[in-house]
């Protein structure tokens, strides 16, 4: 099921117009997509991230004043690098018959079994690119890590996805690893 958050277009702002709108609680942001004209909007700054802290990830739908409404993946944050305030962000508009490409979120299941002796999880990369068709994308890939020992690394080849998912990483890319204190 998709997140619904409410949207409004908006015309192309300098930094100053931007500014504004981000004090008066809003987000701005974009929806791109193939074939599709680009959609300039801002959402609300408190819905977005109320979404984010549930997982922030699977599809949105973004409704507009019009009862007209889109289905988005989220593309791109932007935040600023000393406060980690919301700049803006980047939606990826889902067609139905089109092949998407995306990152989806890796969800980390268990303990690992090098912990009890002192080793330490280091997460090199929480997402996977992967490319499917809309129907066929799953908001999240779990990785059960409750098996590891000390010194032992999970790649993307170890990741078990649909057939009808194609992994765009590369397989030798590391995923978590469980290191000497």
């Amino acid at each position: 099921m998709a997140a619904c958050i409410h949207t409004e277009r908006r015309p192309r702002l300098k930094s100053s117009g931007l500014r504004n709108l981000r004090r008066e609680g809003r987000l701005p942001g974009v929806v791109f997509g193939k074939h599709a004209e680009n959609e300039i909007i801002h959402i609300s700054t408190k819905q977005f991230e109320k979404w984010l802290k549930k997982g922030g990830s699977g599809f949105i739908e973004l409704k507009l004043a019009d009862d007209h409404s889109l289905t988005v993946l989220l593309e791109d944050l932007h935040r600023n690098p000393v406060t980690g305030e919301l700049l803006h962000v980047d939606f990826q508009l889902v067609q139905s018959g089109e092949i998407i490409r995306t990152k989806l979120p890796v969800k980390l299941l268990g303990n690992p079994i090098g912990t009890k002796s002192g080793g330490v999880v280091q997460v090199e990369d929480p997402y996977v690119e992967v490319e499917a068709l809309p129907k066929n994308l799953p908001s999240v890939v779990e990785l059960d890590i409750s098996a590891m020992e000390i010194g032992e690394t999970l790649f993307v080849k170890d990741l078990k996805l649909p057939p009808e998912v194609t992994v765009i990483s590369g397989d030798n890319e590391t995923l978590v690893s469980v290191l000497k204190p």
